[in-house]
């Protein structure tokens, strides 16, 4: 019997504010070690904390985008998640446990095998980061950095509703383009501001859930595909060798692409939740909401915008999620189509699908950093549009355009890339070739169809490139139809 893998994800969002959760110090990335870490982040004695409006504001976008007002608790309580680490001085967490500021919601994705499912969230509440420790460069010690501590992050829990790596991949690009694109999360995996524990477990068909196993600390989507890969080949290989799955906490390392134990798995009893004695319950009301609600129309969402795509520009599924996977990129693809018209959209998706994201993987930029413009782009369209490009040329074109040789028009003019279109040229470019290959003409009247691609072939070579293809088909085809 084949296994089923049952799969559900917490994301850690750190939330994009100037100053920390419960105090005023600062948030940004790289200061020196321990420059950052308030009194009231090391609950020093006789300090009180202080909720951070701009953080609850992130977390009602957040409530808003996924479930509406809905999914939002009008009244939510901070709490005290009690465990010691050696970069946790307070002792505690201040996060939310029985009441969070976020009860439900969902994430749309396309799955590869299942197509549009949509991933339930359990919850979404709000808490503040740990410090680090730092065990690099050290020897026989480990160093301690509590500049991240109370970091106001959105803690976002799915269901376990996702079936494969791949299926958790695409939630968490999804979830990933969603904080950034409402501005609540820079989405940075590199800094730590985006990251993702995966409780994986296995099951026969039909069985109660398996146990879970989390992988802590994913930062990066590559390392969620392999370590979920690894650990339900691992849990499949144990219990088929008649071990048995503990509940544990594992660590993935990509230097060997395989999961490791760390410790036992805790459950909610062992943390020792209650409520926090110096914070009030956070209240927001319909007013706030209704305010912060009109900010979130106003940008929209992934899946808003997608919709859009597929119902103004009869888009694919696919293509359009493609041009959602970030604002910057949907709004690129805008400023396009204003300047090219509605009828060209599937051109500038392929575009932009193509050659443009492939070159901005290649060089490790973001649509930001484009080195083609939203506005050279639609104008080397219009000339594909209107034939005097054919897509080769065109490519040829992209690429000075990216190297910095200027305008499309202005490099067309200067290497003389103009498509011929003229049928009496085109013509006499046939007959040469008819009369040059009776080998090929007489194998594709017997109904040979690569003789005909080998002729158009000739075509093209004769006229150095700059025919236009579709007519030299059209042209041929006539010909030696007679």
């Amino acid at each position: 019997m084949k296994w089923e893998v049952v799969i559900g994800l917490e994301t850690h969002a750190q939330l994009s504010t100037k100053s920390k959760m419960f105090s005023g110090a600062s948030t940004a990335f790289g200061a020196a070690p321990n420059t950052q870490a308030c009194a009231v982040d090391i609950a020093l004695p006789g300090v009180l904390p202080v909720a951070n409006k701009a953080a609850v504001e992130c977390a009602i976008r957040f409530g808003l985008a996924v479930g509406g007002a809905d999914g939002l608790s009008r009244r939510s309580v901070f709490a005290r998640k009690n465990y010691f680490y050696p970069d946790l001085p307070k002792g505690y967490q201040i996060s939310q446990y029985e009441l969070p500021i976020v009860k439900s919601g969902e994430i749309p994705i396309v799955s590869p095998t299942r197509g549009e499912i949509k991933i339930r969230l359990t919850r979404a509440h709000l808490e503040e980061d740990a410090g680090k420790s730092l065990h690099e460069g050290f020897h026989d010690f480990t160093g301690i950095d509590l500049n991240r501590a109370g970091t106001p992050l959105l803690e976002i829990v799915s269901e376990p509703d996702m079936c494969s790596a791949d299926e958790a991949v695409s939630y968490a690009r999804a979830l990933h383009a969603l904080v950034r694109w409402i501005d609540i999360c820079d989405g940075n995996m590199q800094e730590g501001s985006f990251r993702c524990d995966a409780n994986v477990s296995v099951r026969r068909p039909g069985e109660p859930l398996g146990t879970r196993r989390e992988i802590k600390n994913l930062n990066s989507f590559r390392f969620l595909q392999q370590a979920i890969e690894f650990e339900a080949k691992w849990q499949i290989e144990t219990l088929e060798s008649g071990g048995k799955i503990e509940q544990a906490t594992v660590l993935f390392d990509p230097d060997t692409g395989e999961t490791r134990a760390m410790r036992s798995k805790e459950d909610a009893h062992d943390y020792r939740y209650f409520p926090d004695p110096d914070l009030l319950p956070l209240v927001i009301s319909e007013e706030w909401i209704a305010k912060i609600a009109e900010s979130v129309v106003a940008v929209g969402t992934p899946q808003v915008r997608k919709n859009e795509y597929i119902g103004s520009y009869g888009l694919s599924s696919q293509d359009a999620w493609q041009l959602v996977k970030s604002r910057e990129t949907a709004d690129y693809f805008d400023k396009v189509m204003a300047r090219l018209g509605k009828h060209e959209a599937k051109l500038c998706a392929n575009w932009m699908n193509g050659e443009l994201a492939s070159v901005l993987n290649r060089d490790s930029l973001d649509i930001t950093q484009s080195r083609v413009s939203s506005a050279q782009l639609a104008d080397l369209l219009a000339r594909v549009r209107d034939g005097t490009l054919s897509n080769k040329m065109a490519k040829e074109v992209f690429d000075a355009v990216w190297a910095g040789e200027g305008d499309p028009d202005a490099i067309i003019e200067k290497r003389g890339l103009k498509q011929i279109s003229d049928s009496g040229e085109l013509e006499k470019f046939c007959d040469q070739v008819i009369a040059a290959n009776a080998k090929q003409v007489e194998d594709y009247r017997a109904g040979k169809d690569k003789a005909f691609n080998s002729l158009v072939g000739q075509a093209m070579k004769l006229s150095k490139g700059k025919a236009n293809p579709q007519q030299v088909s059209e042209i041929l085809k006539r010909k030696l139809a007679s």
